[in-house]
């Protein structure tokens, strides 16, 4: 089973694997089982794996598997109770299998808690394989991979390692996307070759939405818009954990009016005054608003919902409240409601007080930082005013060099992590195995 995020190459992997094989690869997505008529999901599991045994020795793989594997229960009628007949055909035909088939059947899915248990007993999906989002050495060998069709007068080992380190928390098919990106923008610029320039507007592209031209803000909302983003600006330049500011721009892109791009290391622990300074940044946009306006607008609802999520976080997930204390209560996924609360209802009304003081607390400072630095907000605002985009150069420019130290290029990032490259060997008794591999490789076969 492989498990992890979309996008990270669940699919890609097992198509690899077949390919590396060398043996025929049926691949089926889940969803593909289910119909309206009662019977037909079960039948079609049984002709899927009849056809694995046929072609044996191959792989068989059921992309999406949470459409049919999801956990039985609840409601049993009409198109669950087909749902429910479908899952119980699979684990009857996963039980068929023996080590000597010679088919190894993998599935993938990004929603591993809605699966059935008895589909990750032992003997069914019991080797479980997460593939996460890669890390600044695979973003740099991913990249090596996508550049090498694409026409450039650049070093691709040298811009796939400044694009990884300009890509944190891109997954396989971000990176396949900017580097798409990027070959279209430099054919509409009517370039013969690909540069820096649109490889960066790639980025853009794909981390901020479409630049809207044709959307024209009048000049009171520019100058709004201008102040909020000087405010993250200057509020995460003097915030020692703030993530290092890459470029702020005023010019609408996707449902923004205007954003900041950071350079966030990858970074898998988080202590309690690191995610208070990044709740501090975050505010200061809101903050700027009150200081110089008087006034607050609408423009904050996606800094306040960021903020709140991770006000929730900590005092409900993380533990990190004294008075709530060191426990941790499920929360519910984007797009899911929680109908029950793992709590009772004083534990709640503590939960509502301890969030709203630590906001409450994270906007005083933001606020005290900010009425300290107002000259220097009313520089870059002014800056932004005048370019509508401006760089870490122009920040150092306005505002000296920032008082922390931060890291920036690819070698800085993987300093002290052994080696600059990714490391890919295999284990001893692995390296031969598939030198003498025949040439010849079946297609992949397509389930009908």
């Amino acid at each position: 089973m492989l498990l992890g995020p979309p996008g990270t190459g669940k699919t890609l992997l097992a198509k690899a694997t077949a390919g590396e094989a060398n043996v025929p690869f049926i691949t089926v997505s889940g969803s593909e089982f289910l119909e309206m008529f009662v019977g037909v999901g079960p039948s079609r599991v049984r002709d899927l794996f009849s056809m694995a045994r046929k072609h044996a020795p191959c792989i068989l793989f059921i992309d999406e598997i949470d459409a049919v594997g999801r956990k039985r229960g609840g409601r049993s009628f009409g198109g669950h109770s087909e749902q429910e007949n479908t899952l119980n055909q699979l684990l009857v035909e996963m039980d068929g299998f023996n080590t000597t088939t010679n088919v190894v059947v993998l599935a993938a899915t990004n929603r591993v808690d809605i699966l059935d248990k008895a589909l990750l007993r032992p003997g069914r999906f019991d080797r479980q394989i997460f593939v996460p989002a890669p890390d600044i050495k695979g973003r740099a060998s991913i990249f090596k991979v996508h550049l090498k069709p694409l026409k450039t007068n650049l070093d691709k080992i040298d811009l796939a390692r400044k694009m990884a380190a300009l890509t944190p928390g891109f997954t396989g098919a971000d990176i396949a996307n900017v580097c798409n990106e990027a070959a279209l923008i430099a054919a509409r610029d009517l370039n013969d070759a690909i540069n820096m320039k649109h490889f960066e507007q790639a980025i853009e592209r794909v981390v901020a939405g479409m630049e809207k031209k044709t959307n024209v803000l009048s000049p009171e909302e520019k100058k709004t818009v201008a102040y909020h983003e000087a405010g993250h600006a200057v509020a995460g330049w003097f915030l020692q954990h703030a993530d290092p500011l890459l470029k702020v721009s005023i010019i609408p892109r996707g449902k923004g009016l205007g954003y900041a791009q950071y350079l966030p290391k990858d970074q898998y622990l988080y202590t309690k005054e690191q995610l208070f300074d990044r709740m501090c940044m975050t505010l200061g946009g809101r903050v700027s608003e009150e200081i110089f306006f008087g006034r607050i607008t609408t423009g904050a609802q996606d800094d306040l919902k960021k903020v709140t999520q991770s006000a929730y976080a900590q005092v409900v997930h993380y533990g990190m409240n004294e008075k709530v204390g060191n426990v941790s209560f499920d929360m519910p996924r984007d797009g899911e409601m929680m109908l029950e609360k793992p709590y009772s209802e004083s534990t709640a009304q503590l939960i509502d007080i301890e969030v709203r003081k630590l906001i409450d607390t994270a906007y005083k400072r933001t606020q005290g930082l900010l009425n300290d630095k107002k000259e220097d907000v009313a520089k870059i605002a002014e800056r932004l005013l005048k370019q509508e985009i401006i760089s870490r150069d122009d920040m150092i420019e306005l505002l000296g060099k920032r008082p922390f130290p931060e890291k920036s290029t690819y070698e800085e990032f993987v300093e002290g992590t052994g080696s600059f490259e990714e490391d890919t060997s295999l284990p001893e008794g692995l390296k031969e195995w598939n030198k003498e591999k025949g040439k010849d490789q079946p297609q992949p076969t397509q389930a009908t």
